[in-house]
């Protein structure tokens, strides 16, 4: 029996094949990549069942949840089956995801290298079609005091003002800054306006007594540092 709108609703598949009371019976772990999308969706489609539609979706991206993260809502509207509504489950049910793995970095409180700044901001820019501009604001115990994002920009790059930068830096009263964007293109090379930039930042804090303690490059799978590499 299928649901009034023709799609193959959760209830009505057969006892061994829902993904909640799965759940339930056997916990979160049990269940599937596709089982977990299928519980979001709710339903498939007139001839497959919102599991059959999960896997064939993930067989999209290779089944990587990163990659179906980046999915637009119009592009999982593409698949049949897939509505606004469905879509807008999808995307924020792996956002809630994405805020989750960047909750648990949150617990590195203390900056002793510039690994440890990667792994504060990669989840938040790392996978990003666009630049953003983001800052760590630190004590003298390099301790994270706050994490802003300072600017957002295009494909190609984003504007930054150092009055905005070091405003901030003395309304949360950091003594020291690392400064972070992210390359979309993937490239670790930094260009010209990424090294002036990180001069000017440099000698504008300096006349403030707030150190630039690094500018990170962050892509996808890896980063560039400023500091590791002695350009500071």
């Amino acid at each position: 029996m299928k649901a009034q709108n023709g799609s193959f609703s959760i209830k009505e598949w057969s006892e061994n094949d829902r993904p909640r009371e799965k759940l339930i019976a056997k916990g979160k772990n049990s269940l599937t990549d596709a089982e977990l999308i299928a519980i979001l969706i709710g339903s498939g489609n007139r001839e497959e069942s919102a599991v059959t539609l999960s896997k064939r979706i993930l067989a999209s991206v290779d089944h990587k949840i990163d990659a179906l993260g980046k999915l637009s809502i119009s592009q999982l509207m593409k698949f049949k089956g897939i509505g606004e509504a469905k879509a807008i489950s999808i995307v924020a049910g792996l956002e809630l995801g994405r805020r989750r793995r960047e909750e648990e970095r949150e617990v590195i409180s203390k900056i002793t290298c510039s690994k440890d700044a990667f792994d504060l901001l990669h989840t938040v820019i790392g996978d990003l079609d666009h630049e953003e501009f983001w800052m760590l604001f630190l004590n003298n115990a390099h301790t994270v005091l706050r994490k802003k994002q300072i600017s957002i920009g295009g494909k190609t790059g984003t504007l930054v003002d150092a009055r905005v930068v070091y405003k901030a830096a003395l309304e949360f009263g950091a003594t020291a800054i690392i400064i972070a964007h992210n390359h979309p293109s993937g490239s670790l090379t930094p260009s010209t306006s990424d090294r002036d930039l990180t001069q000017k930042l440099v000698q504008a804090g300096a006349s403030l007594d707030i150190k630039v303690l690094d500018h990170l490059i962050i892509t996808e799978k890896s980063y560039f540092s400023f500091a590791d590499e002695s350009l500071l």
